[in-house]
């Protein structure tokens, strides 16, 4: 399922361009990984997320706060303390949840945009 971070569907020359960055808070259980990305960060309506660049790694439930990620047999888990992508499931009720969106370039911080329909307004 990571075929998104390379082009877009029908093979359309765009990588994707959202991602909630999400740490692993807990790795008490072989193949599994608690990230701090739940339904407060992420909008499941239309599907779990997609984790980014990590093949083999899937984000199986949610709660409130947190993340259940399955590492299946073979597949590198993520390390405590390591930051991974989500691809939401759906956009718009996602980015609802945030006021501001980080705009970047590579590794590099380009813009900030404040979400200005979030919120109260004034």
């Amino acid at each position: 399922r990571n075929e998104w971070d390379e082009a877009g569907a029908g093979g359309a020359p765009f990588r994707q361009s959202l991602h909630v960055l999400a740490a692993v808070m807990s790795r008490v259980q072989p193949g599994r990984a608690i990230v701090d990305a739940g339904l407060k960060a992420l909008a499941v309506d239309s599907g779990m997320p997609i984790v980014s660049g990590l093949p083999g790694v899937v984000y199986e439930q949610a709660s409130d706060e947190h993340g259940i990620l399955l590492v299946e047999p073979g597949a590198r888990a993520p390390c405590l303390g390591e930051q991974v992508r989500l691809i939401p499931g759906h956009c718009d009720p996602t980015v609802n949840l945030y006021d501001w969106l980080v705009v970047t370039r590579g590794d590099r911080v380009e813009d900030i945009w404040q979400i200005t329909a979030r919120g109260c307004l004034g």
